[in-house]
């Protein structure tokens, strides 16, 4: 039997073993032809249970709010296991809770079990036929004085409250005291904080010693790139060598920003679920 078949045939006992060693998939609202071209916000989630029709993972959250995925809303989903990939389509055929040692406990999401999946190659780790992400792309900065910050945040917020009343959209975005930009795509996101991928030929900007401001693009489900401060908490090189860089929001100069920040990535959710429920 050929390589590739075999780690197909098998995904099943694939799942089951990143379930036992407490990983995650990554899901996203699938978003259909009638939205092609929008980007995709895809959160890394732990799987909690695995059953022969369900797979239960982590209500995703953001900022440590949760985020709005309803009931028969249709997602891609993508799981790994070492040099494998595999992704596929799913829905959500229900919510339940998880008991906790501390606290209320975490929501939980069933999510369909797949009939197939597909594996995806190691150049389009994000594309198979049957389904695709198209992954939101960020500006990168050197945040040379964070106090500068401030008011970048403040014109970020009134811009894109503007343009949501139906304003003009102005001049320039105000940027803090930065360096030079670079390009990295958003992977995923968390509960405070992001994956970012950065091709190989701008890995070098990769500083873990120094904040960065972020402007992440989410048009046209919110009308201008939303900026934030974050820094990079650990990177790796994945097969290709691009770096991966794990990064951590911080809202320290405007507490504020944080909630507006959460807003955003709500009504981006919201027009992405609306968009497409399973029959």
């Amino acid at each position: 039997m050929p390589a590739n078949r075999s780690r197909t045939e098998r995904w099943r006992d694939c799942l089951y073993q990143i379930y036992e060693r407490n990983g995650g998939l990554e899901i996203a609202p699938s978003r259909g032809a009638e939205q092609a071209g929008a980007v995709d916000l895809v959160w890394r989630v732990r799987i909690v249970g695995v059953s022969e029709g369900e797979i239960q993972v982590e209500a995703p959250v953001a900022l440590g709010q949760s985020v709005p995925i309803p009931d028969g809303a249709v997602l891609t989903a993508a799981m790994s296991m070492g040099p494998n990939r595999w992704m596929f389509s799913t829905k959500v055929v229900g919510r339940t809770r998880m008991a906790s040692r501390t606290g209320p406990g975490i929501g939980v999401l069933r999510l369909a079990m797949p009939e197939s999946v597909e594996r995806c190659s190691r150049r389009n780790f994000m594309r198979v036929s049957t389904a695709s992400l198209n992954l939101p792309e960020v500006e990168v900065y050197p945040l040379l004085d964070p106090a500068s910050a401030f008011l970048a945040e403040m014109d970020n917020q009134q811009t894109i409250r503007r343009l949501r009343e139906g304003g003009a959209a102005g001049g320039a975005a105000v940027l803090p005291e930065v360096g030079p930009m670079f390009r990295a795509r958003l992977l995923n996101l968390g509960g405070g904080g992001a994956g970012l991928l950065v091709a190989k030929e701008e890995s070098s900007r990769c500083d873990g010693s120094r904040m960065y401001w972020m402007r992440v693009n989410l048009m046209p489900d919110v009308p201008a790139p939303v900026g934030m401060c974050a820094r990079i908490v650990h990177t790796h090189l994945d097969s290709e060598q691009n770096t991966y860089c794990g990064v951590a929001f911080e809202f320290g100069q405007s507490p504020s920003h944080r909630s507006f920040v959460i807003e955003q990535i709500d009504a981006f959710t919201r027009a992405a679920t609306g968009a497409r429920k399973a029959a």
